[in-house]
């Protein structure tokens, strides 16, 4: 969506939208508006939306769109959502064009900047496939005009927009069906997609891969006609002496294996990469705005498919750590994907913290719904910083115990663990399994998003299908430690 800056008159769009705070009209506001809002019962509560046509050098649609209470704490998120609410309601509404005349709206730039974001990240759609999709479903709403901003509100919203960009990439790459995106074509969509931006760009094959003795990973691809890749992406925005790394689960569609998953909605398993597509999406947000700070995003791609070469349950496989793995369940294939990834990325970049990100378990969500991921970690203030980062972002993160007693859940009688515990505690216990992975000294943090990258109803700031869950979380995780 294009956004331009204006000093508003007779040239502005026909749509003309102005924020209004509970229970007051704008200062200004035609007498016939005002009385039409009231009339309307029109109280300003967050996300309401009022419209009536007015003269006003010719005929023009007037809407406002409330804020709710004033609260400095959360005016932020009031604006951002208010953004959201006049995307749902105007995208197809035939309007081209929408103008937020912020002039006597007492915004600051950050909160134009954030009435504009929510627009922009409400209004994407991925109708790349739809051939028949009738007129009044058809999105016509492709740009935002903001009239009388405050001082600094295009250098905030540039910062925005970035992130924006992270946002719908992640949305797209998700969205994509598993015949379009698998490992290779990730790999090729990441690299046209970055390309210029200064992010350095390496790429593990089959045979790198075997070299380095991945045999936990590559078990979870060996039934697929695809093969496997791991994607690392670097961006160094600041010399420091040593990088953060933000890892992703990457199985671009999972069938579960010779676990077969039930084929009830096991179409929904192409979204089994929103991990990685979250770690892209954030490292296209970090180098878009420029970002200072150092991050190694890491990509670990399969497709986990049941073939005769397929692995079995009670198979051992040998991780790049040198610790093997009793499969029990080839459907628990992610945190073997993981735990190469991770074993690698220390071993190659030396990160002094990892986060890593992955539609992990079903307990998950059974534990928390889709309100929030669910946070493991062996540090504190990571984990402080994580779930701080989420409540400000709107990722919102909730933390889980670790301990030796779930631990123990994961012993196996012929190798050094099995990649399942009992029935209960399960995203604990995968959990448990990847800590195995990290080495001493480095603070980690698993974030298991399987509730979250995809929502069968519209959101405050997404519609129906991918949300790109993680990409916020990510990006203010690096605004507030590790660019502070």
């Amino acid at each position: 969506m294009k956004v331009t800056f204006a000093a508003g008159g007779s040239s502005a769009p026909r749509l003309v939208v102005r924020v209004a705070e509970q229970d007051t009209l704008p200062p200004g506001l035609q007498a016939i508006l005002a009385e039409a809002a009231r009339a309307s019962r029109f109280t300003g509560k967050l996300g309401q939306v009022f419209e009536s046509f007015a003269s006003d050098g010719g005929l023009r649609r007037h809407a406002l769109v409330g804020i709710g209470e004033p609260s400095p704490e959360g005016r932020l998120q009031a604006f951002e959502r208010a953004g959201a609410a006049v995307a749902a309601k105007y995208l197809c509404s035939g309007e081209s064009a929408v103008a937020y005349d912020l002039a006597d709206a007492g915004a600051s730039a950050e909160e134009a900047a954030a009435l504009v974001l929510g627009t922009v990240l409400r209004g994407w759609r991925y109708y790349l496939y739809r051939t028949r999709l009738p007129d009044d479903r058809k999105p016509t709403l492709s740009e935002v005009v903001v009239l009388n901003a405050p001082e600094g509100t295009e250098v905030a919203w540039a910062t925005e927009s970035a992130l924006a960009e992270g946002v719908n990439f992640a949305r797209e790459l998700v969205t994509e069906p598993a015949n379009v995106i698998y490992p290779e074509s990730f790999v090729e969509r990441c690299r046209k997609r970055l390309d210029g931006l200064g992010i350095e760009i390496a790429v593990l094959d089959m045979k790198a891969m075997r070299e380095l003795g991945m045999g936990a990973l590559l078990g979870v691809g060996q039934g697929s006609a695809r093969e496997s890749r791991i994607l690392a992406l670097r961006w160094k925005g600041a010399n420091t002496p040593k990088p953060a790394a933000f890892v992703g689960k990457g199985v671009t569609f999972d069938t579960g294996g010779i676990s077969l998953k039930p084929p009830l909605n096991m179409e929904d398993m192409k979204w089994d990469m929103g991990g990685a597509a979250a770690v892209a999406g954030a490292m296209l947000a970090l180098a878009k705005r420029k970002a200072k700070a150092d991050v190694v995003g890491i990509c670990g791609l399969v497709e986990n498919m049941p073939d005769g070469a397929a692995q079995r349950p009670g198979d051992v496989v040998t991780s790049m750590s040198g610790q093997t793995i009793e499969v029990i369940n080839t459907d628990a294939e992610g945190r073997l994907v993981l735990c190469d990834a991770i074993t690698w990325v220390q071993k190659e970049y030396a990160p002094d913290r990892i986060v890593d990100l992955a539609t992990l378990t079903g307990a998950m969500i059974v534990s928390l719904g889709h309100e929030h991921g669910g946070l493991f970690a062996n540090d504190d203030a990571l984990a402080e910083a994580l779930l701080s980062a989420g409540q400000a972002s709107g990722d919102k993160m909730w933390r889980f115990p670790l301990s030796v007693a779930y631990d123990k859940l994961l012993d196996s009688q012929i190798a050094d663990m099995k990649n399942v515990g009992p029935r209960y505690a399960g995203s604990i216990t995968a959990a448990q399994f990847i800590q195995r992975f990290v080495d001493k000294g480095v603070a980690w943090a698993h974030c298991d998003i399987a509730g979250m990258v995809w929502a069968d109803k519209p959101g405050a700031t997404w519609d129906k299908g991918a949300t790109g869950f993680g990409v916020r979380l990510l990006d203010r995780y690096v605004r507030d430690v590790l660019e502070a």
